[in-house]
């Protein structure tokens, strides 16, 4: 049996490509590629946050994630687009046709970036190398924008290899090259360890990803729990879930809200409305076989001011209750005392549910799991009002249901 060889194909600032290809193709002079350019909202707006942003851009610290007022002090001459999503999904679409060309097992991971299986598809275009190479040129020739293309045996070193130097570039991660490519980086730079946990592995001494895979796992278990266990793992290249060949939906992030009827003075009310909004996107994330790895909560004062607070997770999760307690560590952090008339619970960052948990589930995870699955069967062959949480019946709260975020609204409708 052959050794499996895998891609991973990553637009390079996607929706900023995207714009940039669709604008020289109408007519426009300048490429917002060669700018400082992002894509985030209106250009007249002072509000919302920077979804991409050109090579020029990074060069005034500009972060995706950034509110746009802020990086508009930086950079007076940005320009700034705003996104349209049904544009990106067209680009995602013919990326996906393209590739098809090549192999019928293609799993997509985000709007922007897939897994291809290439396993004994040698005989028919060539040494995989050269393969990513021609695909690379295909996609920049045909559709105008470039990627790169990480390639290994598994998802996980394919992912990581793509990531190792941008834009346009193809590379190679197996195995045999981790100790020279891989492990020299920072411990921040290994899929799944972000802003969170990389402070807490630097107080243990780790910081690179060879410290990581030196480290004893049963250590990292007892800080970090099953958690622990997972970076090790990913740190010493250690992944093998299958490629699921086209059964992940384009979307980049689910949210709920509402405008609640009374203005809410204290903290457990809140709490109730967060566990309120927070089952109906783990729902949500689940029927769509995401996890999610960031999780946010918008505040709206009976004085119309507006605020959120986000939050990385220590490994993607569609746990309701994981979110929920991190959506409440939020709103604690975030909130001021006003008079609060509206709530809001967003996850992000998502990815495929296969990804992480065939290497993280413990038994505590894995009861979780099965609650949930169990509440959702319920609720979907009875009603989403069949089966509701204790705390609700003497509270004078209703469960809430549907209710996206009217950004999530604009994105949904263009995609599903």
């Amino acid at each position: 049996m052959n050794q499996r060889i895998i891609f991973h194909i990553d637009v390079n600032s996607a929706y900023l490509s995207w714009e940039a290809v669709y604008r020289l193709q109408h007519g426009d002079k300048v490429d917002l590629r060669t700018i400082p350019s992002v894509v985030g909202g209106d250009q007249e707006s002072r509000h919302g946050i920077v979804l991409a942003k050109s090579l020029p851009a990074k060069q005034y610290n500009i972060q995706t994630g950034e509110s746009l007022y802020a990086v508009r002090q930086r950079c007076p001459q940005l320009v700034v687009v705003p996104p349209r999503y049904d544009l990106y999904v067209q680009c995602s679409a013919a990326l996906i046709r393209l590739l098809e060309e090549y192999s019928p097992r293609i799993q997509i991971f985000s709007i922007d970036e897939c897994f291809l299986d290439f396993t004994n598809m040698e005989g028919l275009f060539g040494d995989p190398v050269e393969a990513a190479h021609n695909i690379k040129e295909r996609i920049k020739k045909e559709l105008g924008f470039t990627v790169n293309i990480g390639i290994s045996n598994n998802k996980l070193l394919a992912k990581m290899g793509s990531d190792l130097q941008k834009p346009d570039k193809v590379h190679t991660l197996f195995p045999e090259e981790i100790p020279e490519k891989m492990w020299p980086l920072p411990v921040s730079k290994l899929y799944m360890v972000g802003r969170a946990t990389a402070p807490k592995l630097h107080q243990m001494g780790i910081y690179t990803i060879r410290d990581l895979a030196k480290t004893d796992p049963e250590l990292l278990k007892h800080k970090f729990k099953s958690f622990g266990r997972l970076m090790w793992n990913f740190a010493n290249g250690i992944e093998d879930s299958p490629i699921r060949a086209g059964d992940l939906i384009n979307v980049k992030g689910i949210g709920n809200s509402t405008t609640i009827a009374f203005d809410v003075e204290d903290r457990r009310t809140a709490h109730m409305i967060l566990l309120s909004l927070t089952e109906t996107v783990a729902t949500r994330l689940r029927n769509a076989k995401f996890c999610a790895g960031l999780v946010s909560v918008s505040i709206k004062t009976n004085e119309f001011f507006s605020y959120s607070h986000q939050r990385k997770l220590y490994t993607p999760t569609d746990c309701t209750m994981t979110i929920y307690k991190a959506a409440c560590k939020l709103f604690d952090e975030a909130w001021q005392g006003q008079k609060i008339r509206h709530l809001g619970v967003r996850v992000s960052e998502l990815c495929g549910n296969d990804f992480i948990q065939l290497s993280m589930l413990d038994k505590e995870n894995e009861n979780k799991k099965i609650l949930d699955g169990v509440i959702d069967n319920i609720r979907i062959k009875y009603g989403s009002r069949s089966i509701i949480r204790s705390c609700f019946l003497n509270s004078g709260l209703k469960p809430l249901t549907g209710g996206v975020m009217e950004e999530d609204y604009q994105m949904m409708t263009s995609i599903l």
